[in-house]
Parts: C-alpha cells; structure tokens; sequence
C-alpha cells in the first residue's frame, strides 16, 4: 500500500511531464506552418486560380508525353535512367521558397519562374527527339512559357523584379538519339515533380 502511494506521486509528474512535452511538440509543429492570410504582398484569387488550371493543364500534357515515350521507346520508368540523367547533367528546379514550412512569396514567385523557365528551356533542347513526339513536346513546350509569363505578370503587378537566370550554361548536349529520348523521360519526370510542389502550394495559397 506504501508502495502504491509513493509511486502514485510519481507517476502524476511523468504523466504531467509527458502531456506538457506534447502540448509544446505540437505547438512547434503549428508554429512551422506559415498562416496563408498572413503573408504579404497577398497574391489575387485570379493569378492563383488560373495558376492552379495551368498546372493541370502541363501536368495532363506532360504525362500524355511520358505515356508516348513508354510506348513508342519502351522507356517507362524515370529512376531507371537517373545516372544517365546525372551523367548528361539534366538539371532540376529547386522550389524550397513555396514549401508551406518556409513560405515567402516573392521568393516563391522567383524560383517558380526561374524553374519554369529553366524546363521550357530543357524542352526546347529536346526538339528534334522524333517527329511522333514533336507536337506533343511542342504544346508542352507553349504551355509551361504562358504559366511563366503569368507568373512573371503576377510578380510586376506585386513591383516584383523579376530576376532571369541564366539557363543555356545548364542545358544538357545530347549526342544520341537515345540520349534525347532519356532526357525526354527525365524532363517531363522532373517537371512533373516541380509542378506537383507548385500546385500544393498554390492550394495552399487559396485557403
């Protein structure tokens, strides 16, 4: 009976101690997510909205392009062909500025530009890949440079400066039609991987 009266005592405080640590992880867990209606400059419903439907649009078109070159090439599976990708230099766009744990707008504007440039670009090296493809590649290539001109519409609007990086020294050479092919699957991969961040954030953004 002792014995239970003076782990009792005991077990209150672990019990108090662990509900208090709980209490505290979960507020920093809240803490880590950037309230929407508090960040400024605030974006237009329009710009977002009609964001959110160019990314569907891309991201149809970019898996019909994934879909063709699995057919037609048999090459289906990105992660295959990622140290060829490494090798060629195929480059990805960063988008850590629109993560809802770190979100800034401007900063979140920027990269998305600069990454929807650099992939615009990336397609644009891949013209030529094969006359079954090329009107495919060539409406996705049209689709991406009108989401970066809304992007870069929104960003005067906001007295944003767009800054424009750089992007032919990133450009892979492909020196083999297989290369172009592979760079077509890693491409339309990587895109889809960009806008798939894009579009959370950009739902995020409408709440």
């Amino acid at each position: 009976m002792a014995q239970l009266t003076t782990q009792s005592p005991m077990k209150l405080m672990a019990l108090q101690l662990l509900l208090w640590h709980s209490a505290l992880w979960t507020g920093q867990e809240a803490a880590l997510l950037v309230p929407a209606s508090s960040l400024t400059p605030p974006l237009s419903r329009s710009f977002l909205l009609k964001s959110l439907e160019q990314v569907r649009k891309i991201q149809a078109k970019g898996s019909a392009l994934q879909e063709q070159l699995c057919d037609l090439y048999k090459l289906c599976h990105p992660e295959e062909l990622a140290l060829l990708g490494h090798s060629l230099g195929i480059p990805r766009a960063p988008l850590s500025s629109c993560s809802q744990q770190a979100l800034q707008l401007t900063g979140c504007l920027s990269q998305l530009q600069d990454g929807l440039l650099l992939y615009q670009g990336l397609l644009q090296a891949l013209v030529g890949i094969s006359p079954e493809l090329a009107p495919a590649l060539d409406m996705l290539q049209m689709d991406v440079s009108n989401f970066a001109t809304t992007v870069q519409q929104q960003m005067e609007d906001l007295g944003v400066t767009p800054v424009l990086q750089p992007t032919q020294g990133t450009m892979p050479t492909f020196t083999s039609a297989f290369q172009r092919r592979a760079g077509g699957v890693l491409a339309a991969s990587y895109l889809q991987s960009f806008l798939e961040q894009a579009y959370r954030a950009l739902r995020y953004l409408t709440q």
